[in-house]
């Protein structure tokens, strides 16, 4: 019995990792993306400031957002709102950065406001994940207060840039007879409740991170977070099976790509492909797609970071980050298991959704 279960299981594990799923999204959608995140990239190596266009490709990743129906208002709506969120999370996380004994408190602030935005807007994937992962970045960018207002305003350029590309984009595919889309975000019972289980394993990942000393401490909490957007434990373990193996295997991409002494152009043609390979094939095949988030996550975190790790590094170096960034991933994904057992679980859930309850009869 346990061995016929045991080949059941084996062979479902199989299916999804070799199964691909279909596209819904067009073509160009991904790859006008790329585009819009990469082109900051490749005009800042034109003028030997890859630092900098690295900085403003973070604001330009809201452009992953772009919404797929409503009217040239409301997805031109959600665009802003989704860079005033990007923008200032970024600069919420540079003052944790230069207030230390607040830093717990603000990221804890902004990882539960990140969640629960995400939620309530029900943001299809990426969702909120790489406004979480440029405010984790901040939290330990080397940035002090005199440069504080320049950064954010780099990143600030990119979040207004991606904006006018997805304007103009919007104006090219949308009919005149588009309907508007009525909004589906509602408040549910139960959405503050796991937005604070999600967010307070988060934390937790971070927190571990720290106290194991890790190099590259953002990683943990980036991928507990998108382990714990699964449904259920069955698709979270399905998640985190693919995130390990690709990040995995990804690892052999990112040092064979930083080994290569690539110049500030090549830099940027590498993240445009990159980018255009996560965006057809993570949709389809969720391993596959990591395998290049890897790399892709390095280059921009340690050349935006005005890291000098990578340019001259020696090969242990390259190596160091590389293998930071998988430990990184292993401990985020399994605190990210630890973390969906409670949310599926009624041990604390239920005690938890019973006080939210209180508090919005309370409110109202």
């Amino acid at each position: 019995m346990i061995k016929q279960q045991l080949k059941q299981l084996a062979k479902q594990e199989a299916e999804h990792l070799f199964t691909l799923k279909p596209n819904p999204r067009p073509l160009h959608v991904g790859i006008v993306a790329a585009l819009t995140i990469a082109s900051t990239i490749f005009i800042a190596a034109l003028f030997n400031q890859l630092p900098t266009g690295v900085l403003a490709s973070l604001g330009a990743m809201i452009i992953l957002n772009q919404p797929n129906s409503g009217t040239l208002r409301q997805r031109q709506g959600l665009m802003f709102f989704m860079g005033i969120m990007m923008i200032s999370s970024f600069c919420l996380g540079l003052i944790a950065h230069n207030l230390p004994g607040l830093r717990t408190l603000i990221i804890s602030f902004m990882a539960l406001s990140i969640v629960f935005i995400g939620r309530y807007l029900r943001l299809p994937p990426p969702s909120g994940m790489f406004i979480l992962m440029a405010s984790f970045i901040a939290v330990f960018m080397p940035v002090g207060w005199d440069k504080l207002l320049y950064t954010v305003a780099i990143v600030a350029f990119g979040a207004i840039y991606a904006w006018v590309i997805s304007l103009f984009y919007n104006l090219l595919i949308i009919r005149p007879s588009t309907q508007r889309v009525e909004p589906n975000h509602r408040y549910e019972s139960g959405l503050l409740t796991e937005s604070v289980i999600v967010s307070a394993f988060v934390i937790l990942a971070l927190e571990v991170a720290l106290w194991l000393d890790l190099s590259h401490p953002y990683w943990a909490p980036v991928s507990c977070y998108i382990i714990m957007q699964g449904i259920n434990l069955r698709s979270m373990w399905i998640k985190q099976f693919h995130r390990i193996l690709g990040t995995g295997i990804g690892m052999f991409v990112a040092w064979y790509l930083m080994s290569i002494p690539l110049s500030d152009i090549e830099v940027a043609i590498a993240i445009f492909f990159m980018l255009v390979w996560v965006e057809i094939i993570i949709i389809r095949h969720y391993a596959l797609g990591v395998l290049m988030v890897t790399p892709l996550t390095i280059f921009i975190a340690e050349y935006g970071g005005s890291h000098s790790v990578i340019q001259g590094a020696a090969l242990t170096a390259h190596q160091g980050i590389i293998e930071a960034r998988f430990v990184d991933t292993v401990i985020g994904c399994g605190i990210a298991l630890l973390g969906g057992v409670v949310m599926h679980s009624t041990w604390l859930r239920q005690p938890m959704m019973n006080l939210e309850t209180k508090l919005l009869k309370a409110t109202k």
